[in-house]
């Protein structure tokens, strides 16, 4: 019993000795913004939305003359902004093209790994697809639930606009640019997307894996269940990397905030959002 008892101390002393750690990693990151004011205005995809937020947020309740505003929009609109010089960082699901980077002269900063997952509400009895099923789905061409083994109900088609960095992964990693039916409602970012999946038993979509939660239900691709970890280890193929882009070199108080990000305090906040830090 004793020995159980020395197990438990070790086993809580290392604990906190990590939990310490890791303030004091958080803490020593947030130091870069001391004697810094200012804003920061962050735009674009929306799968960045949580990390954005809570990063904003430890950074706003330490030091009161920063602020920070975080908005959607979709990749394109990320570059956009950030390109006509309307926000400071502009968020991207996707790499930038040579013709934006040329363009606008902009440069990127990769921070998270991220996969793309069909959903659909957790009512719905079909558990998978695959790869010919989901192109078939979503040309179109499939508009019963009862083709691929659900009940006899039209398919409600949900997609996301085309300057969706979501979209445009899916698009060409899953569809690989084939057609899209037209019918399908379009959606303006993943929050949206869950909620209309959520609302409508008979609906189909697609959002970014972290994401998921038990609003929706996350279908099998060809056997393999679209989970960060899946991502990681490449068995899920539909994967995508999460970038902050900047219109030339940063500002320090910008730059203090891509740090912020990409640091082990950055790379909590990215895992607790279910997405893989890329250090």
């Amino acid at each position: 019993m004793r020995g159980k008892c020395k197990v438990c101390l070790v086993l809580v002393g290392l604990a906190g000795m990590i939990c310490c750690s890791l303030n004091l990693a958080h803490a020593a990151a947030l130091d870069a913004f001391a004697g810094l004011k200012g804003t920061i205005s962050i735009a674009g995809g929306t799968a960045h939305i949580p990390v954005m937020n809570k990063a904003a947020r430890n950074i706003m309740t330490r030091y009161p003359d920063i602020r920070i505003t975080v908005e959607g929009g979709g990749s394109g609109i990320g570059v956009q902004k950030v390109g006509e010089g309307l926000c400071d960082i502009g968020d991207t699901g996707r790499a930038l093209t040579g013709a934006e980077i040329s363009q606008y002269g902009l440069r990127t900063f990769p921070f998270a790994l991220d996969g793309v997952a069909v959903v659909a509400n957790p009512e719905n009895p079909v558990n998978g697809l695959d790869t010919r099923q989901v192109n078939a789905i979503f040309s179109g061409k499939i508009r019963n639930w009862k083709a691929v083994g659900g009940r006899d109900a039209a398919i409600h088609l949900f997609s996301r606009d085309e300057a969706s960095g979501t979209r445009e992964v899916f698009w060409k990693k899953l569809l690989h640019k084939g057609p899209m039916s037209p019918a399908a409602n379009i959606v303006p970012s993943n929050g949206a997307m869950k909620v209309a999946i959520a609302q409508d038993r008979d609906a189909i979509g697609f959002i970014s894996i972290g994401h998921i939660d038990k609003t929706v239900k996350p279908l099998k691709l060809n056997g393999v269940m679209p989970s960060q970890e899946n991502a990681r280890n490449g068995s899920y193929p539909v994967v995508r990397k999460l970038y902050m882009n900047t219109r030339g070199k940063p500002s320090r108080i910008v730059q203090a905030f891509i740090d912020y990000i990409r640091s082990p305090a950055g790379e909590a906040i990215v895992k607790k959002m279910g997405f893989i830090p890329l250090q």
